[in-house]
C-alpha cells in the first residue's frame, strides 16, 4: 500500500494538469492512467492528446495546405506540378505529434515529481484505490476520466465503417462519399478534413438550426462558408435506420416529412459524448451520479468528503482548457487555496476554415434576457492584413451593455478566431468596456486591428468602414 496526498485518476488535460499543480503546491501526488500508445506504452494526454484536440488540428492544419497548393497558391504565383497526397505520411505525421505530446506529460511528471500508476483506477474504499495489483491511499482523489463518444442506438462503433472521432482520424484511405451525423464541432472539423481530401461529404444533423450554440449571424455566415467550399450540410434530420454492408446506407427524414437514403463509404457519428465513469465502481463506495455524470457542487467536490472530479465527467461544458482550469482550481483548493473559475469567460472554438469563436453571451442569449444592448461589428474584408493573407471571409462582433458599456459576449468568424477571441476573454474577465478595446492600440497591419474596429462600431465610431 502506498500513500499520497492527492491521487488524480486520469491523465488527460484535466488531470495531469490538477496534478503538476498540486505537487507544485509541495503535495505528494499520483497520477493513474489506462490509455496505451500503438507501441503498448503509456499515451498520457486523454482524448484531447489522442484522439482529439491535437491530432484533429494536425490534420486541419495538413489537409488545409494540401487545399492551398491545390486551389489557392497560383494566386500568389506560386506554381505547383503534379501534386499527390501521400495520406500515410499525413497519418504519420499526426501520430508523430501525438506521440510527442504523450512524452512531454511523462517528462512533466518526472520534473515535478508525479508518481505515474499505468493501469485501470477503481475504489476500493472513498480514498483508497486499486491499480493493477497495488493499493493507493490518499487524502484527496481527483477523478478527472473524461469522456467517451456517443453512438447512435443500435449501431455501434466498429472504427471500420462506423467511426467515432478515434476511427475518423485514421481513415487509411480517402473515402470518395463520407456521411457525417451531427453538425457540432467534431463533425465540422473532420468533415472539412476529408473534403479537403477529396471527400464528398455529407453532414446531417438533428436540430433544426445551424451551430444552434454559437451566435445566430455568426452562424449564418458559418452556413454560407462551407456551402461554398461545398460541405452538404442538412439539417433537421431524423435517423430510421442504418445499414452497413460494404457501404453504408442511412434512410433518414427531413422536417417537411420527407424520406431520404444518403450512401457512403464512411460514417463519422458525432452525436455527443458520455461521462466515462466505467470501473471507478461509483456505486460500492456511494459515489453520486447525476444522469451519467459525477455530481458535484461549484468547487467540484463530490458527496463523498476528499473525493473531488472535473472536467468532462461533470457538468458544464467538455472542452478541455475548462478541464485544466477546474483541475488547478481543485488543486489549490486542496492546499487550502481561494482560486475561482468562471464560466462565464471560457471561450469555444471551432478549428474550420474560416475558424469559428466566442466567449460570453449570444445575441438571441441577451435580447431574451430583456437586457438593452448594442452590437458592433467589422468585416474582415476591410482589414488589410486579410487582404493581404488572401483569407477575408467572416467578422468580429462586440456586444456590450447599452448603458454600462461592458462587453456581453464577442463572436468571431475568420482567419485566426481562435487566437483573437483571447484579447476578449481577458476583457470580459476585468469586465472591460467596448470603448476600452477600442482605445488600445493594435498593431497594422494586424488581423487584431478588426477586434479594435468592432468595439469602435459600438459606438458607431469604427474608422475604416
Amino acid at each position: 500500500m502506498k500513500s499520497f496526498d492527492v491521487v488524480v485518476i486520469g491523465g488527460g488535460p484535466g488531470g495531469y494538469i490538477a496534478a503538476i499543480r498540486a505537487a507544485q503546491l509541495g503535495l505528494s501526488v499520483a497520477c493513474v492512467d489506462e490509455a496505451k500508445g500503438a507501441d503498448g506504452k503509456p499515451a498520457l494526454g486523454g482524448t484531447c492528446t489522442n484522439v482529439g484536440c491535437i491530432p484533429s488540428k494536425a490534420l486541419l492544419q495538413s489537409s488545409e495546405h494540401y487545399e492551398h497548393a491545390g486551389h489557392h497558391f497560383a494566386d500568389h504565383g506560386i506554381q505547383v506540378k503534379g501534386l499527390a497526397l501521400d495520406l500515410a505520411q499525413m497519418l504519420k505525421r499526426k501520430d508523430k505529434i501525438i506521440k510527442g505530446s504523450n512524452d512531454g506529460v511523462l517528462y512533466l511528471f518526472k520534473k515535478n515529481k508525479v508518481a505515474f500508476f499505468h493501469g485501470r483506477a477503481s475504489f476500493s474504499k472513498p480514498l483508497e484505490i486499486k491499480v493493477n495489483d497495488e493499493t493507493l491511499t490518499a487524502k484527496h482523489v481527483i477523478i478527472a476520466t473524461g469522456s467517451n463518444p456517443r453512438s447512435l442506438p443500435g449501431v455501434e462503433f466498429d472504427e471500420k465503417l462506423i467511426l467515432s472521432n478515434d476511427g475518423a482520424l485514421a481513415i487509411a484511405e480517402v473515402p470518395k462519399r463520407l456521411g457525417v451525423i451531427g453538425a457540432g464541432v467534431i463533425g465540422l472539423e473532420m468533415g472539412s478534413v476529408w473534403r479537403r481530401l477529396g471527400s464528398d461529404v455529407t453532414i446531417l444533423e438533428a436540430l433544426p438550426a445551424f451551430l444552434g450554440a454559437a451566435d445566430e449571424q455568426i452562424a449564418k455566415e458559418a452556413a454560407k462558408a462551407f456551402a461554398k467550399q461545398g460541405l452538404k450540410i442538412e439539417l433537421g434530420v431524423k435517423i430510421a435506420k442504418v445499414e452497413k454492408n460494404k457501404t453504408v446506407i442511412i434512410q433518414y427524414s427531413v422536417s417537411d416529412g420527407s424520406s431520404k437514403i444518403l450512401e457512403c463509404d464512411r460514417l463519422i457519428v458525432s452525436i455527443g459524448r458520455t461521462a466515462n465513469t466505467t470501473g471507478l465502481n461509483a456505486e460500492t463506495v456511494g459515489l453520486k451520479l447525476e444522469r451519467g455524470f459525477v455530481a458535484v457542487d461549484g468547487d467540484c467536490r463530490t458527496n463523498l468528503p476528499g473525493v473531488w472530479a472535473i472536467g468532462d465527467v461533470v457538468r458544464g461544458p467538455m472542452l478541455a482548457h475548462k478541464a485544466e482550469e477546474e483541475g488547478v482550481a481543485v488543486a489549490e483548493r486542496i492546499a487550502g487555496q481561494k482560486p475561482h473559475v468562471n464560466f462565464n469567460t471560457i471561450p469555444w472554438v471551432i478549428y474550420t476554415t474560416p475558424e469559428i469563436a466566442w466567449v460570453g453571451k449570444t445575441e438571441q442569449q441577451v435580447k431574451s434576457g430583456g437586457v438593452e444592448y448594442r452590437v458592433g461589428s467589422f468585416p474582415f474584408s476591410a482589414n488589410a492584413r486579410a487582404r493581404a493573407l488572401g483569407d477575408t471571409t467572416g467578422m468580429v462582433k462586440f456586444i456590450a451593455h447599452a448603458k454600462t458599456d461592458e462587453i456581453l459576449g464577442v463572436h468571431i468568424i475568420g482567419p485566426m478566431a481562435s487566437e483573437l477571441i483571447a484579447e476578449a476573454v481577458v476583457a470580459m474577465e476585468f469586465r472591460g468596456s467596448a470603448e476600452d478595446i477600442g482605445m488600445i492600440c493594435h498593431a497594422h497591419p494586424s488581423l487584431s486591428e478588426a477586434m479594435k474596429e468592432a468595439a469602435l462600431a459600438v459606438d458607431r465610431r469604427s474608422l475604416n468602414i
